[in-house]
C-alpha cells in the first residue's frame, strides 16, 4: 500500500526540533515534538498551546488528528485538550499542541520533547437530509451511561 504524502514546512526562525516520526513499525501515530527557545513549565491545572515550529499541508479528503501520548498521561497527568484535535486540509498555520497538566506537580517541557501523536485519517463530508422520520433502534434515546455501571 502506498503511503499518503503529507507535506511539512519548518517555520523560519523557530527552534528546529526533529520532524514527526513513527517510533515503531506498527505505530498508528507519529510523535511530534516541542519547538521551544526555552523550557516551558506547565503548572498543575494549567494549559498551554505548545509550538512545534511546523506547518502541515494535509491532502484534501484527510485530516491530521492530534492525540495525547499515553506515557505523559499516565506518568505525569499531562494530556491534550480538545482531543482529538483536528488539523484540516485547508489550515496553514503553525501546529500547536494544547497540553494540560492534570497532575499534582509542575511538568517541564524541553525543546525537542515528544508532546503528542499525529494520526492521518481519511474524512468523508456529509450531505444533510432533513426529515421527520428516522429509523428506530434498540437503543433509542438512551444516552450517557444508559447501559449501566459495568
Amino acid at each position: 500500500m502506498a503511503a499518503v504524502r503529507l507535506r511539512i514546512k519548518r517555520i523560519e526562525g523557530a527552534a528546529e526540533a526533529p520532524l514527526p516520526s513513527y517510533m515503531t513499525d506498527g505505530a498508528s501515530g507519529m510523535d511530534v515534538r516541542a519547538s521551544l527557545d526555552e523550557p516551558l513549565v506547565l503548572n498543575p491545572g494549567a494549559r498551554e498551546a505548545v509550538p512545534t515550529g511546523l506547518i502541515l499541508e494535509v491532502p484534501r479528503g484527510y485530516e491530521v488528528q492530534v492525540r495525547p501520548r499515553s506515557g505523559l498521561a499516565l506518568k505525569h497527568g499531562v494530556t491534550c485538550l480538545n482531543t482529538p484535535g483536528t488539523i484540516d486540509s485547508d489550515y496553514r498555520g503553525e501546529l500547536r499542541v494544547i497540553l494540560a497538566n492534570l497532575g499534582a506537580e509542575p511538568f517541564t517541557i524541553e525543546h525537542g520533547d515528544r508532546v503528542a501523536q499525529l494520526v492521518l485519517a481519511r474524512v468523508e463530508r456529509a450531505e444533510l437530509d432533513v426529515t421527520d422520520d428516522l429509523s428506530d433502534t434498540g437503543r433509542g434515546e438512551g444516552g450517557f451511561g444508559h447501559t449501566g455501571k459495568h
